[in-house]
């Protein structure tokens, strides 16, 4: 009888204890979770960058977010979708309107690739550091990488959800672009060296 009420008293503690640990971390508020829509965000960046679509790319950034690549600062949702659209010194990203292709050869296509993501996660803060490599075909479709860099962020959680509060990229086939001798998971890059709009460089 003493071994049944102990086995009785065990299970209703594991019960407590179930509960007070769902309690403690609700849905989305586990690191696990943070991390999980971070590098969703990221990816989504990534996929709208690389298809040109302006309006996702925005919307990746908090309202008042800033971008910093070396053009200087965008500032705000409308300034980051206006460097995203075609004409008027926008990019329109890696999927802008191209020139025809040649017959017998393929359209240059370039896609990214995000790694080696780093990411602490304060309350509704988190900071964030990842490499980026950048592949674009040639006329036969097989790709080869000619831009590589990383990424260094600031995020905010905004009702739920993740954004870009600043992100700076650096990329090292522009010296002015590329980064310091700092590990900059140990300590954030000074913002890339701004130089004029002449289009060189991808992110």
């Amino acid at each position: 009888m003493n071994r049944l009420r102990l086995a009785v008293a065990v299970a209703a503690l594991a019960a407590v204890l179930a509960c007070i640990a769902c309690g403690s971390r609700p849905e989305g508020n586990s690191y696990g979770d943070d991390r999980s829509m971070i590098e969703d965000l990221q990816a989504r960046y990534l996929f709208a960058f690389d298809w040109g679509d302006a309006e996702g790319y925005a919307n990746t950034f908090a309202e008042d977010g800033i971008l910093n690549f070396g053009w200087g600062e965008f500032k705000g949702r409308q300034a980051i979708r206006g460097f995203m659209e075609p004409g008027d010194g926008g990019t329109g990203g890696d999927g802008q309107s191209r020139p025809s292709t040649p017959d017998g050869e393929r359209p240059r296509v370039g896609r990214h690739i995000i790694s080696n993501i780093v990411v602490k996660v304060d309350g509704d803060r988190a900071t964030g550091r990842a490499y980026w490599t950048h592949m674009t075909t040639g006329p036969t479709g097989y790709g080869t990488v000619d831009f590589f860099g990383h990424y260094e962020d600031e995020m905010v959680k905004v009702n739920g959800e993740w954004l870009f509060s600043r992100r700076h990229i650096y990329n090292e086939a522009i010296p002015e672009w590329s980064a310091g001798r700092n590990n900059p998971v140990v300590s954030a890059s000074p913002p890339p060296k701004e130089v004029s709009n002449s289009g060189a460089g991808t992110q």
